[in-house]
């Protein structure tokens, strides 16, 4: 277990995280919160959910030393930041979530319930993504839009209907349309979202069989 009064000894400093089932990080700690740290690269700052650390300390073997940033975050004059307020500040900016190994989204955040945001992916259109599966954002150049489309190409898309405080109520909302969990890379994820009972989702695949997939390991969510 991390404990945040250590972290503070470590700001400014250059250091290696290593988070669960992922590649390591390393950059300079420019800052820490009550669930988050804050992780310059180079290039970019992240947002990493401590949740999802495994351990870092000092990087003593890294020969490439990185340039403390010029440009402050964008959370800099905050007092206590965390992962649900850097979620907030950057609504509507253009960010990329990594929710495991081989899944990252890229698009923006539409709104920040309970246990689950609202993102709207150009890819997966709107989706629904659980705060406890979130490893890092990561805040885009805002100076261009996904994949470099032109405005009119991509332009910003609202929510469409009501959505609910917790991801278990916005899935019983969403019962009997096509889902896929977690970005398909499981077809047993990909079908017919039927019932949401006993903390367990029921989707009918396909070819007509029935998956059960616990709701507390379901990261994300978009609807065909």
């Amino acid at each position: 277990m991390v404990i945040i009064g250590i972290l503070t000894n470590l700001i400014g400093k250059q250091i290696c995280v290593n988070l669960m089932g992922d590649k390591p990080f390393e950059g300079i700690l420019t800052d820490e919160g009550q669930n988050i740290i804050v992780l310059f690269n180079g290039q970019d700052y992240y947002y990493i959910s401590l949740s999802h650390v495994h351990k870092l300390g000092i990087d003593r073997m890294s020969n490439e030393k990185i340039a403390n940033p010029n440009v402050d975050t964008f959370m800099k004059d905050s007092e206590d930041i965390s992962l649900r307020t850097v979620l907030s500040n950057v609504k509507r900016n253009y960010v990329e979530i990594k929710v495991k190994r081989n899944l990252t989204f890229h698009g923006y955040i539409l709104q920040v319930l309970n246990d689950y945001l609202v993102f709207y992916s150009p890819l997966f259109k709107t989706m629904y993504i659980s705060l406890a599966h979130i490893k890092w954002v990561r805040l885009y150049n805002q100076e261009r839009n996904p994949y470099n489309l032109s405005n009119e190409t991509f332009p910003f898309k609202p929510i469409n209907g009501s959505v609910e405080l917790t991801l278990r109520e916005q899935l019983e909302l969403i019962q009997g349309t096509i889902i896929v969990i977690d970005g398909g890379i499981d077809t047993l994820k990909i079908g017919l979202l039927k019932k949401v009972d006993d903390n367990m989702v029921e989707i009918v695949q396909a070819n007509g069989e029935i998956s059960l997939i616990g709701l507390v390991h379901i990261k994300s969510v978009h609807v065909i």
